[in-house]
């Protein structure tokens, strides 16, 4: 299992290709002319003497303004300070990716392990993934990468962390009828082939998403939101 350390603000580096340029540096992040012009605050007023005081706090973000996508508490913080805070709270549950066809559903998973406070994400097979629907959060949230399903297995058995298979296969059991443990790992499969037999194998639980419409299934990433929100229902308080 190797982790994959989140990059830092100054970082330009995309290792999935796909040339997503979206906050990749501390002057994007900072500037006025951020990628993402719908958020974001300006320069602290008052200047450098009304400044808040603490080590969390990136004095070129209040110099220049913070324009990145993260919730006001962390507003003008440094990168590492809020991965070390978002460490403190992060909920038991583990989110993993087979990830043999590149992809693009995975990066928006990313993004909602992100938002739903996930321990970590978990990519199964190739290293390189596809970023761009992740919008930065990877740099926010724990991923590591098991290079095939047994020694992803593996880790899980020596963690003691029952996998969850989520896939509308035969025998699977609508999540809002199934058992969801507390300390679990969601493992999904890719778009249109879903989980691989290996995969399904290793499962100790295999749920699937009512649905009522004409389609056999859902969007990967969609359906990967449903199953954390559910989740996050049950044991999140």
């Amino acid at each position: 299992m190797d982790e994959q350390t989140p990059a830092g603000p100054a970082e330009t580096g995309d290792t999935s290709g796909t040339g997503d340029t979206s906050e990749t540096s501390r002057s994007s992040d900072a500037g006025g002319s951020s990628a993402q012009p719908g958020y974001g605050v300006g320069p602290w007023p008052g200047g450098p003497v009304e400044w808040p005081q603490g080590e969390q706090y990136d004095p070129e973000l209040l110099a220049a303004g913070d324009t990145r996508n993260v919730i006001d508490r962390y507003r003008y913080w440094r990168m590492p300070a809020i991965v070390a805070d978002l460490d403190t709270k992060r909920h038991p549950f583990h989110v993993a990716i087979e990830n043999w066809q590149h992809d693009m559903n995975i990066g928006s998973i990313v993004r909602s392990a992100n938002a739903f406070l996930a321990d970590t994400v978990h990519i199964i097979g190739r290293r390189r993934w596809n970023k761009r629907g992740a919008m930065v959060t990877d740099r926010y949230q724990h991923v590591v990468h098991h290079e095939d399903v047994q020694t992803f297995a593996a880790w899980a058995a020596a963690e003691g962390i029952p996998i969850i298979a989520v896939d509308n296969v035969e025998g699977a059991v609508p999540v809002d009828r199934a058992e969801l443990p507390q300390s679990c790992v969601l493992l999904f499969g890719q778009e249109g082939p879903g989980l691989s037999d290996e995969a399904l194998a290793a499962a100790s639980g295999h749920i699937e998403i009512t649905q009522y419409g004409s389609t056999r299934s859902i969007n990967a990433s969609a359906a990967a939101a449903v199953i954390m929100y559910e989740w996050c229902r049950r044991h999140a308080g």
